[in-house]
């Protein structure tokens, strides 16, 4: 059997985070540890919890996704970050990449997709969907 991977849920929407914990929970491996409305919230249980995987949201109130990962990437290294969002955008991208995310997805994938994402981050890989990847 795999070893569990403790996700953190991070979007300032509760609907999302509700609709993601309850996926994510019929997936034997993963665990969903955690979760945080904004990037301020997600910096705080991210150190407290140590997930393996954040699933970041990019546009939210207080700090958003971006700025959260930078910091992230820098105080929690051990955590990988996947961009999970609604902006399908070469600016969005390279800058989630460049602030040190290990993927990204939007939010219009498909559930195994996401599950796929999770199981290549959580191993060290890059997971980049297939349709944002042509902007490397």
């Amino acid at each position: 059997m795999k070893n569990t991977i403790r996700v953190m849920l991070v979007d300032d929407h509760d609907v999302i985070r509700f609709g993601l914990r309850s996926f994510l929970d019929t997936q034997e491996h993963i665990e969903v540890v955690g979760e945080a409305g904004n990037g301020e919230e997600a910096i705080e249980r991210a150190q407290e919890i140590q997930p393996d995987v954040i699933l970041m949201d990019i546009t939210m109130p207080v700090m958003d996704g971006l700025t959260a990962t930078h910091h992230l990437h820098k105080i929690c290294p051990n955590c990988q970050v996947l961009a999970l969002t609604v902006h399908a955008d070469k600016e969005y991208f390279i800058k989630m990449l460049e602030a040190g995310a290990s993927g990204y997805i939007t939010k219009q994938a498909a559930s195994d997709e996401l599950v796929t994402a999770i199981d290549a981050v959580s191993k060290g890989q890059v997971y980049l969907q297939p349709a944002m990847a042509r902007w490397l």
